[in-house]
């Protein structure tokens, strides 16, 4: 099956907008639920816990685990009672795959294959199944490195398929694309940058039909879009984040334009946080807001100590958690100008870390969690390290959080931990 070619139009509107402040979402749905990469870009579950202890060989604590039909460094996403996740598989990685299993008891539910229709290089370390998939609770968007975009519905029935390339022929680069499509009012928006073409593009979620593309710099970027709601004029209208080397800018999902932008170099591969402001990567950490009375954009706080690696900051209770790039995990309290406490982890990371009730659970590229305590108070004191397991092969993949289980996939394995 080869995929259908899209084609683009082009918007020039300008808005003037208030404040951004992030979609609500039901809080039962949240918690049940893990729609896309880092979730809502917090990485943060909602209620519940994780369980404080496991074993991937004895089988303690693991609820199922299944091999998956090929390779992939893309998280798996939990949405009504099915976990799905994306895969490649053959001699050149250009047979592409879509697959879900039942939540409770890792049973096969459906599977689906197709063929890439872009490059599929990429480096040893990646896969072509780098990019998350995202689901808005109705449908499922699966995003591959080779600029191949499928729209299916909870059941594996393919609703649309797109096939990038002949609008950019050039996108893509030898190393992969891993950029996670993010779904923002009727769109879902995809970005992919590199140094012969890039653009970000948004389709819409019941057809696939085009509603906005732009060109952007000519430079690798694998960071994600991320989505929030901006008020403009009294109205909650959809957004999306774009974020790269040459700054950010806060779009409309409807049409494209931009509601505000900041020329400050941000990070090409940890992406942004939106927890009720907007968290950057850039120079540190930075949070920023929009003063629409006289249309600038304002740091509200920076720390420059904070520097991500590869895996995306989070934020949660009021401080931001940062894993740089020797495996250092940061704690630093939004607004100040003191670290809290420092722990090293050691390794390289790649998965952004989950952070569920009082702890934090990090993953090293080796495979190596750690259970780290983040809760206040003495006993155990935070920073305190609670937990260490190992999975015995390599995970790249940001774990998700759901129902108080933990799901964890390396290249081709899939976990559910739960207590």
């Amino acid at each position: 099956m080869r995929f259908a070619i899209v084609g683009i139009r082009w918007t020039t509107a300008l808005l003037l907008i208030a404040i951004g402040t992030v979609a609500a979402v039901d809080d039962s749905a949240r918690a049940a639920n893990w729609l896309g990469f880092r979730n809502d870009s917090r990485s943060v579950a909602d209620s519940g816990g994780l369980p404080s202890t496991w074993n991937v060989e004895t089988g303690e604590n693991i609820a199922w685990q299944v091999d998956l039909p090929g390779r992939g460094v893309s998280s798996p996403i939990v949405v009504d009672g099915r976990v799905v996740v994306t895969s490649s598989s053959g001699p050149r990685h250009d047979r592409l795959h879509v697959s879900a299993y039942d939540a409770s008891t890792g049973e096969p539910l459906w599977h689906r294959q197709f063929w890439a229709t872009g490059r599929t290089l990429v480096h040893p370390t990646s896969a072509v199944a780098a990019n998350t998939p995202v689901s808005d609770g109705e449908s499922v968007f699966a995003f591959y490195s080779s600029n191949d975009l499928i729209a299916l519905s909870l059941d594996g029935d393919v609703k649309w398929m797109r096939s990038l390339i002949e609008n950019y022929p050039l996108a893509g680069n030898d190393i992969g694309m891993s950029s996670s499509p993010v779904v923002a009012g009727d769109v879902v928006v995809v970005q992919s940058e590199a140094h012969a073409e890039s653009f970000v593009a948004a389709f819409n979620k019941s057809d696939g039909a085009a509603a906005w593309q732009i060109d952007r710099p000519r430079a690798p970027n694998w960071c994600s879009p991320i989505a929030l709601t901006a008020q403009i004029n009294g109205q909650s209208i959809p957004a999306v984040v774009i974020q790269g080397a040459d700054g950010f800018s806060v779009r409309r999902a409807d049409d494209g334009q931009a509601l505000w932008s900041q020329g400050v170099s941000c990070a090409t591969i940890a992406s942004a946080v939106f927890d009720e402001q907007l968290f950057l990567p850039a120079n540190g950490i930075q949070q920023v807001s929009y003063d629409a009375a006289d249309d600038t954009v304002e740091t509200l706080w920076q720390e420059s100590r904070l520097q991500p690696g590869s895996a995306s900051p989070l934020i949660a209770g009021g401080a931001a958690y940062v894993i740089n790039g020797g495996g250092v995990l940061s704690c630093c309290p939004v607004g100040s100008d003191k670290i809290a406490w420092r722990k090293r982890l050691g390794g390289s990371f790649w998965a952004t870390p989950v952070i569920a009730g009082d702890r934090l659970l990090a993953i090293n590229q080796d495979g190596k969690a750690t259970l780290v305590a983040i809760g206040a108070g003495d006993d155990p004191a935070p920073g305190s390290v609670v937990g260490e397991f190992e999975f015995g092969e390599p995970v790249l993949a940001s774990p998700a959080v759901a129902d108080g289980a933990l799901y964890v996939r390396s290249y081709q394995r899939l976990w559910k931990i739960a207590e």
